[in-house]
This record gives C-alpha cells, structure tokens and sequence, in this order.
C-alpha cells in the first residue's frame, strides 16, 4: 500500500486548512487511516484515526478544531483543521494501519504564522 499526502501549506493564526491522503493498492491492507504529526525536535504524534466504520479520535490538542473523515470508495482520508494555531507547525504524515501491516506517506508540511 501506498500513501499520497497532499495540501499542506502556509497559513495566518486563525486559518484553515484542509489534508487529503490516498490509499492506492490492496483493498485488504487498509484499515485505519490517520494523521500524526511532528514539530521540530518533538516526537511524532497521532492527531486523529479513523476505522472503516467511521469511529474516529482525536488529539485532545486538536478536539473541537480539527475534523477527521473518509471516503472508502477512494480510499482517502481528508483531515479538515480550523482554527490553526502556531502550535500547530508541523510535518503531518498520513498513515495505515491494521492488524498485522503499517504503511506511512510522506510528510507534509503545515507552518502557521503571521
């Protein structure tokens, strides 16, 4: 399985920006897709999943900003982040994950400045 990351980008304190990440290969390997993110110097860090089903979590950094969705038919997952704050800086990276096989993207860079 293979993971394309696209729409990172700059963006003002207070902005929006919307993620995409594209699943392409076995239907049977992709199973929770998600989005981590890591800050210059920090740990990377899951921001939100979310299961075949449509359960999702989050982050409690990002609760009530950021909104996680997928669309199984094309096997994307859109990560929609509202209300960005400069904390928020960082390279975000789409994964995949299930039982037995963990596949990531490329990262994409996310920089909220004024």
């Amino acid at each position: 399985v293979q993971l394309q990351a696209s729409g990172g980008g700059l963006v003002q304190p207070g902005g929006s920006l919307t993620l995409s990440c594209t699943a392409s290969g076995s239907a049977s390997s992709i199973g929770v897709l998600g989005w981590y993110r890591q800050g210059a110097g920090k740990a990377r860090n899951l921001v939100a999943g979310i299961s075949r089903g449509g359960n999702s979590n989050y982050a409690d950094s990002v609760k009530g900003r950021f909104t996680i969705s997928r669309d199984n038919a094309k096997n994307t997952v859109y990560l929609k982040m509202n209300n960005l704050k400069p904390e928020d800086t960082a390279v975000y990276y789409c994964r995949n994950w299930g039982t037995g096989f963990e596949h990531w993207g490329q990262g994409t860079q996310v920089t909220v400045s004024s």
